[in-house]
């Protein structure tokens, strides 16, 4: 006889899961940790290109924080967990909806970005993709061959604010400053920068002898011995401010090493040369928008701040009889919603920056690259650059 037949049905023992169930609730409760730590807490990128060398090397993997700015509430929730813009084994298919679009919140952190952080970014220029060139920006594709070639021969997409591809630079200048570059050197609000140990600059070296230097002992001593010919004698290297003080000892050089000035202007920012005149070596001085700051519009300064006004800050911006029409209101003055930061590469003359596609504005930051967890190259892992912060 059941002694205990009175006993309620939710009192018994329950049933132990399976092994099955229990896998299952484990991977799911595991998926949802990581995505909530790689969402507001950090996240691991890797180096791609050499556009932040000697600072950051190819195939660094880093830790990038999310809390030190404060973490971006996802704009695009709808998304494949582990996944940025597109599927895996996929060459084109989204790996997020556009279904629900979230407005731009950031949690506070444990400060601001300041000046000389290395930051992880969306591409500003991401908004619109071609997906046969992704790694090129879509308005340089425009600008050298025409919209109606691009979209022709190419998928062109867009893509919100999160899931545009993420960059890595250093941030030169903040929201508030007025910055140039003075014959290759930053300078912010009237004072030259501190160039950091590790970037590299293209430098004009000339030998004696006429001849290139021995590009076999400088791979021995850690230094590229790749060069460019300029003309008879002087070749270009790409060093380290160290490296170069290096080279300026060789007695086949004898000091007559010197930065190179670049005189290129193809591509860069605002790719207006009939009101700017700026070189990637020579630029400025601009001003950086603050968030309530204003300016008054002119002909001389409108490709400044055009693309803020009109695409980052969602406004319509045009020109009626010399009149300056914002949102259909007659006026020259406008009044920034955003901060905007300015980031260049420390590989200065191997980098695609802000000096060829502006202003970086405060919803594109993604977090500060924080800690090296590894690192490999030619010779296998690079022990030395292992648990290394970022500086």
């Amino acid at each position: 006889m059941n002694l205990a037949f009175w006993r309620k049905k939710d009192g018994q023992p329950k049933k132990k899961k399976s092994a099955v169930r229990e896998w299952l609730d484990a991977a799911i409760f595991a998926v949802i940790a990581a995505t909530l730590i790689r969402t507001f807490i950090f996240e691991a990128y890797t180096i791609p290109t050499p556009s932040m060398e000697k600072t950051l090397l190819v195939n660094d993997f880093l830790f990038v924080s999310k809390v030190s700015y404060g973490p971006r509430v996802p704009m695009t929730p709808l998304a494949v967990p582990f996944t940025h813009h597109t599927l895996p084994l996929t060459k084109y298919s989204k790996a997020y909806s556009e279904a629900i679009q979230w407005k731009y919140r950031r949690i506070p952190g444990f400060g601001d970005i300041r000046r000389n952080d290395v930051v992880v970014f969306n591409f500003p220029e991401g908004d619109t993709v071609a997906l046969e060139r992704q790694d090129e920006s879509y308005y340089d594709l425009v600008r050298r061959n025409g919209r109606e070639r691009v979209w022709n021969e190419y998928h062109v997409i867009s893509r919100p604010v999160d899931k545009r591809e993420n960059y890595i630079k250093r941030c030169v200048g903040i929201a508030g400053d007025t910055l140039a570059v003075v014959n290759g050197v930053v300078v912010v609000n009237g004072q030259p920068e501190s160039q950091p140990p590790h970037s590299e600059r293209l430098y004009q070296v000339q030998t004696t002898n006429g001849d290139h230097l021995n590009p076999v002992r400088l791979e021995e001593m850690g230094i590229d011995g790749q060069y460019e010919i300029m003309e008879h004698g002087k070749y270009s290297y790409n060093l380290t401010p160290s490296e170069s003080t290096t080279i300026g000892a060789f007695p086949v050089v004898s000091n007559n090493i010197h930065p190179y000035v670049s005189p290129m202007v193809d591509g860069v920012w605002p790719q207006d040369t009939a009101n700017f005149k700026f070189t990637v070596d020579n630029f400025g001085p601009i001003y950086i928008p603050k968030k309530g700051a204003s300016v008054r519009l002119d002909s001389s300064n409108v490709e400044l701040y055009r693309r803020i006004i009109e695409v980052y800050e969602d406004n319509t911006l045009e020109n009626r009889s010399g009149q300056w029409v914002i949102n259909g209101t007659p006026t020259d003055l406008y009044t920034f919603k955003m901060n905007y930061y300015w980031m260049m590469g420390d590989n200065r003359h191997k980098s695609l920056d802000s000096r060829y596609w502006g202003f970086v504005p405060e919803d594109h930051v993604v977090g500060k690259a924080w800690l090296i967890w590894m690192s490999y190259g030619k010779g296998g892992i690079r022990w030395s650059r292992l648990f290394r912060t970022i500086k």
